[in-house]
């Protein structure tokens, strides 16, 4: 993997982190653009270390590198990450959109990191409908709390 390769996948998962955290910057929620954005890039960053370092150690005696169980650490630690973004109030949850957006930003972040530039752009348009289009949607829901606030 060279630089410019390196540079497309960061770029990129930084990108899309940028994107979903439009959103909530919007919205006024501290977990904004740059959050969204260090999180799918760093977890692009740790994906891709794992992925060079599979392939220089892959072969050498005593060494069984796994870039899975990389993947399977990221997705344990941003579960943390997330989890601390949820507060309950007056029996109220809030943030799990937000919660719920750093988990994606984090998933698009591993395939950028991982090269699945197709994965990326299908997934990342997915995640900014369901956060633009489907709040419309909401709102026109007869019932909806969303509907009643408005």
């Amino acid at each position: 993997m060279d630089a410019t390769d390196i540079a497309v996948r960061l770029g990129l998962a930084s990108l899309v982190g940028l994107l979903l955290g439009i959103d909530r910057e919007l919205r006024g929620i501290s977990a904004g653009i740059r959050t969204h954005a260090l999180v799918a890039m760093s977890s692009a960053t740790i994906t891709i270390s794992a992925l060079i370092l599979f392939h220089e150690l892959n072969g050498l005696a005593n060494a069984s590198p796994d870039p899975l169980r990389v993947i399977q650490g990221l997705a344990q630690a941003i579960g943390f990450v997330a989890a601390g973004a949820i507060f309950v109030s007056k029996g109220d949850v809030h943030n799990l959109t937000s919660a719920a957006n750093i988990w994606l930003a984090a998933a698009l972040g591993i395939a950028a990191g991982a090269g699945q530039f197709s994965l990326v752009g299908i997934a990342a348009g997915f995640g900014i409908i369901i956060l633009t289009l489907v709040r419309v949607l909401e709102r026109l829901l007869p019932g909806s709390e969303k509907a009643r606030r408005d």
